[in-house]
């Protein structure tokens, strides 16, 4: 699958295509529904899918002093748009630029004329162009003067609410793991590079993996049942810590787990890490003894979560 930069034109055999737009961050069920749609609406008329998103999102240009959000990487992203069936990702870059550029300029300028889109899919609720002066409704009528069709999915409905994305990271910071992969269709999951640390989890018999947290969203902070998917395809089980590890100076935001059936050398290479319970917060203890022994009783709950949770296929 292609990742192409949406401020420049698309190869010729992408062009005449049916776009998916919107930010599709979590990728959850109700941006499956659009980006479906998209799919089938191509497979059937013989064109190219394409999948638009916007890198950084939106509402971290306009609010930057945010704290961090996302739920899913670029990379993320484009591995679960390909097993959704589209031939590329278009990435707009949201910058000073973009967020100037009015709704009828970014029709005909970014999907008719650099795309050479046929049909673009997106959600009933979906806003663009300077200062959100498009809806659907205006992409309908400014589509139908650049001859793209324009179609509307409306939200997907998960126990008498729409699934959203701001619902998710609700879940995700309470600690609601499986409320928020049910959303998602999937667990939350962290990607990153392995770092080196200083090395307390070997030194106390448990070598983690840390992951520097990034721009992804601060779940509750506290220790989880996890799946880590290792550089090589492997899943392998574990548990870890999240958060601030009060009991280590200085204070940094890492994701910490100890995978248990594995013994290697990470480091340097990129891994995710599924959140799939969570077991209790952070807190301290009266020495490294007394934290030992929590983790041994962590490992077992992890693990009987686990079993409680079988893999995906």
């Amino acid at each position: 699958m292609e990742r192409l930069d949406g401020g420049s034109a698309v190869p010729e055999r992408l062009r005449g295509g049916i776009v998916a737009l919107g930010n599709f961050d979590g990728f959850h069920e109700g941006h499956q529904a659009v980006v479906g749609r998209a799919v089938s609406r191509a497979r059937a008329e013989g064109r190219p899918a394409l999948v638009a998103t916007f890198d950084p999102h939106p509402v971290h240009y306009f609010r930057p002093d945010l704290p961090p959000f996302r739920l899913t990487s670029l990379d993320q992203r484009q591995r679960l748009f390909a097993e959704a069936g589209a031939d590329a990702m278009l990435v707009f870059r949201f910058d000073a630029e973009l967020a100037g550029v009015t709704a009828p300029d970014f029709v005909t300028d970014h999907l008719a004329s650099r795309i050479g889109a046929a049909g673009v899919v997106t959600g009933e609720d979906f806003t663009f162009g300077k200062g959100r002066g498009g809806n659907v409704d205006v992409l309908k009528l400014l589509g139908q003067a650049n001859r793209i069709s324009v179609d509307a999915v409306a939200p997907v409905v998960e126990d008498g609410e729409a699934v959203s994305s701001s619902r998710i990271r609700d879940a995700l910071r309470a600690g609601d793991c499986p409320l928020a992969a049910r959303l998602l269709t999937r667990p939350f999951a962290i990607e990153g590079v392995v770092e080196h640390g200083d090395k307390r989890g070997r030194e106390l018999g448990f070598p983690t993996a840390n992951l520097a947290m990034g721009d992804y969203l601060r779940p509750r902070f506290g220790v989880y049942a996890v799946r880590g998917r290792l550089p090589d395809g492997r899943m392998v089980d574990g548990v870890a810590n999240l958060g601030t590890r009060p009991m280590f100076d200085p204070p940094k935001e890492l994701l910490e787990p100890w995978f248990f059936d594995f013994d290697g050398d990470l480091y340097g290479q990129t891994i995710e890490v599924a959140l799939i319970a969570f077991l209790r917060d952070e807190t301290t203890f009266d020495g490294l003894d007394a934290l030992k022994a929590q983790i041994m009783r962590d490992a077992e709950a992890a693990k009987a979560a686990l079993a409680a949770t079988p893999p995906q296929p």
